[in-house]
């Protein structure tokens, strides 16, 4: 733990927080790996209002919204404790994508829609997903979008075809991004606007596998079908035209939530490693903690977990005191550094437990599955260490040609 960061408060929620995942989630793993989501579901719903009732729902929130107006820096940390567990961000009503649409409402919602759609999701009554990368077009490049929105009187007529539209099977509505102003520069033709699942036209064609795994309700990640969807002109998120810049305000805050739930499912994956070389013996006597190779990767892990970490909440306190803007190369470096540690420290992990590694006795093959796409989403790696070397290099007065 960086102690540095950790304020009085935070100090004092910390060890709740982590017994709660200790001893109430990670026993529910082998049941959520071996069924599904949607079967746990009633046991989440217990646990859900047993959170709300210790005190500790939604710690993003504002105090006066019954979260625990915690700042960006005090939730990362928060967020590496939930992250331990696959089950922790959805139990405390901080799970994405709800937590980014429900900072989007706060910010950018009319008074209707905070309580048409903000308010019964801030109390966990309902879902929501985010509808945004389209097959057809490389998520690279986001301003490359056929979905539309035409207005036809109080009306928008929505068109297009998405996927990865992350937890939208069972989920309320949908902030959608769509063009809305077509002959406007690339950045500024696309929208935001509240799609209710229930319209006519709004089509859940699938949810997509994911090596081999289809997954259900929150967990799962679908493609959807938007044909000639009618919503409310009054349904529109903040300005049309303003989707990208809305989308940004999602993405700082959005990178340290998950770089920090990649950093506590990388410190579980460190533990159950050390666990299991203590134990497992090759021969008598003999445990897989003699070996040099398996102590090497346990001090490697241990490295690049405490840097990842140190990474990330130096970058939660710049934003927190400056703002996302004067932090944005820093944004740009934790995401592929800390997908990477991530990647790294589960591979070492499967690899030291051997067969047992890849099955679904243990958590790890679940997220080896799940989070090697965290080099991808959220813009993929190669994008984020270009923006990374053409900021650099212009100190040395080179410009990089796109």
């Amino acid at each position: 733990m960086t102690t540095i960061f950790v304020t009085e408060r935070l100090a004092a929620i910390l060890p709740r927080v982590r017994d709660f995942v200790q001893q109430e989630l990670f026993p529910l793993e082998s049941a959520y790996l071996h069924g599904s989501f949607r079967a746990l579901e009633p046991t989440l719903q217990d646990l859900r209002s047993r959170v709300k009732d210790m005190g500790l729902w939604a710690p993003h929130l504002p105090m006066e919204d019954g979260g625990l107006g915690l700042t960006l820096t005090e939730f990362g940390l928060l967020s590496e404790e939930l992250g331990r567990s696959p089950l922790g961000h959805y139990t405390f009503n901080c799970q994405a994508p709800d937590i980014g649409n429900m900072e989007l409402l706060h910010q950018f919602a009319t008074p209707e829609q905070k309580h048409i759609f903000l308010e019964p999701l801030m109390r966990g009554d309902i879902r929501s997903c985010f509808a945004m990368t389209e097959p057809e077009f490389a998520g690279s490049n986001p301003v490359n979008m056929a979905t539309t929105a035409t207005r036809e009187g109080n009306e928008y007529v929505i068109n297009g075809h998405k996927w990865f539209t992350s937890s939208a099977d069972g989920a309320s509505f949908a902030v959608t991004m769509a063009v809305t102003n077509p002959d406007e520069a690339p950045h500024k033709r696309a929208s935001m606007i509240l799609v209710p699942t229930s319209t006519s036209g709004f089509t859940l064609v699938r949810n997509i596998k994911i090596m081999g795994e289809e997954g259900d309700s929150y967990a799962s990640h679908a493609e959807v079908r938007f044909e000639n969807c009618r919503v409310p002109v009054a349904n529109l998120l903040g300005k049309e035209g303003a989707g990208f810049a809305l989308a940004q305000h999602r993405l700082g805050p959005g990178r340290i939530h998950h770089c920090m739930r990649f950093v506590g499912i990388s410190e579980r994956a460190l533990d159950m490693m050390c666990r299991y070389a203590v134990s497992r013996e090759l021969a008598p006597g003999k445990p897989l903690a003699s070996k040099q190779i398996i102590q090497a990767w346990i001090a490697e892990s241990r490295a690049e977990i405490d840097a990842a970490r140190y990474m990330v909440l130096h970058t939660a306190d710049g934003i927190d005191k400056h703002g996302a803007q004067a932090m944005k190369e820093s944004i740009s470096t934790i995401k592929f550094f800390v997908a990477n540690v991530l990647q790294h420290v589960l591979d070492r992990a499967i690899q030291t437990h051997g067969a047992l590694g890849i099955t679904d006795d243990t958590i790890l093959s679940y997220w080896y599955r799940h989070e090697r796409a965290a080099r991808i989403y959220d813009g993929p790696d190669e994008v984020h260490k270009t923006v990374l070397a053409r900021t650099i290099l212009k100190q040395y007065g080179y410009n990089v040609e796109m």
